[in-house]
């Protein structure tokens, strides 16, 4: 185990600040995420190596060691800007509601994202420890609260998808698991309509509706990554019902 904790203060409202650090991260995102949450009563860092499990163990893993009275969820790959610090302080304050959903803020190929549904994308990150009955989900984890959620104005700053290598890489490796979740919950056998309908309902969400194209080449490129990412999760479940099937994928 190797979670850091230091405990700077003892107050009614003390904010402790979990951090989750992948096996794989950036050592200058972690160190601006670091930075961005140095004013909370605790830091804690979580690292995912040493616990076992998915997200919502990490996360679990972090509300067990926190000591503060409220809970504020960050990556290593975001950031908390003075403006929302300003805003949690507040909030904490007056507790109007036990847990709060922070809009964020997304930074793509270096470019801030504003449409394909990239924006306000909340995130539930800040909550009272008492009112968290845990973190649920292996891959698209949500915590469960005891109370109502209220949301904040203030984005949190998420610097993900750097360049097309990692991004590759990234989908290559989620892609799995969310590939074998869809396959233990019985998903219908992959066809033609089914892998063409599932490319053709994200390229309509991400690029028509949401107006992804507006975010200029970043975000054209952002659709195709997104249907691909898409058929690339439906390619690996097809090949798992494959092999429960007795049949073998074709040799190229």
């Amino acid at each position: 185990m190797n979670q850091e904790s230091k405990v700077k203060t003892k107050i009614k409202n003390s904010i402790s600040a979990v951090v989750l650090v992948g096996g794989s991260y950036d050592r200058e995102l972690l160190k601006r995420s670091l930075d961005s949450v140095a004013w909370c009563d605790e830091v804690v860092k979580v690292r995912s190596e040493d616990v076992k499990g998915s997200f919502s163990e990490w996360r679990n893993e972090g509300a067990r060691l926190s000591a503060g009275n409220w809970l504020l969820y960050v990556d290593s790959d975001e950031e908390v800007t003075p403006g929302l610090k300003e805003e949690i302080l507040g909030v904490v304050e007056t507790g109007k509601f036990p847990a709060y959903a922070i809009p964020r803020r997304n930074k793509f190929l270096g470019r801030t994202m504003h449409w394909g549904g990239w924006y306000p994308d909340y995130v539930l990150r800040l909550m009272k420890k008492k009112n968290l009955k845990g973190w649920f989900g292996e891959l698209h984890e949500q915590p469960l609260i005891d109370g109502e959620v209220g949301r904040l104005r203030e984005p949190l700053l998420h610097e993900s998808h750097r360049n097309l290598h990692d991004m590759v890489e990234k989908t290559n490796k989620w892609s799995a698991i969310e590939a074998e979740l869809l396959y233990k919950s019985g998903h219908p056998k992959m066809n033609f309509f089914r892998f063409s309908s599932a490319g053709f309902r994200e390229f309509w969400s991400r690029g028509i509706v949401k107006l992804g194209f507006l975010d200029g080449t970043v975000g054209v490129i952002e659709i195709i990554y997104q249907v691909y990412s898409r058929l690339i999760t439906y390619a690996k479940l097809w090949e798992l019902q494959l092999k429960d099937s007795g049949s073998k994928p074709l040799n190229y």
